[in-house]
C-alpha cells in the first residue's frame, strides 16, 4: 500500500468522525495513518513486482509440466518393437 493510499484512508477515517471530534481532525488523521501503517507492516505481504515474478515462474513451471505429461503419455503409448506385454503363467 502506497503512502498516498494510506493518506487517503486516514483522511477518510478522519472525515467520518462526528462534528464535535473533527476539531482534532489533524491529530486523529496522523494517528490513523500511523496505526494503519503499523498494522500493514505486520502483515506478511509481498510487493506487486515480487508477485508478478512468482506468477511468471509458476506459469513457466505449469507449461513444462504439461509438456512432460504429454511426452510421458506418448512414450507410454508407443511400445518399443520386439517387446510384448508379458502374460502371467497360471
Amino acid at each position: 500500500m502506497t503512502n498516498e493510499s494510506l493518506d487517503k484512508l486516514a483522511r477518510a477515517l478522519a472525515d467520518s468522525l462526528p462534528e464535535g471530534i473533527r476539531s482534532m481532525r489533524e491529530d486523529l488523521q496522523k494517528n490513523f495513518r500511523s496505526v494503519l501503517q503499523s498494522g500493514i507492516g505486520r502483515l506478511d505481504l509481498v510487493t506487486r513486482e515480487e508477485f508478478e515474478v512468482q506468477e511468471a515462474v509458476l506459469a513457466r513451471t505449469r507449461e513444462k509440466l504439461q509438456a512432460l505429461e504429454l511426452r510421458l503419455q506418448e512414450l507410454e503409448a508407443v511400445k518399443p518393437a520386439g517387446k510384448k506385454a508379458r502374460k502371467k503363467k497360471s
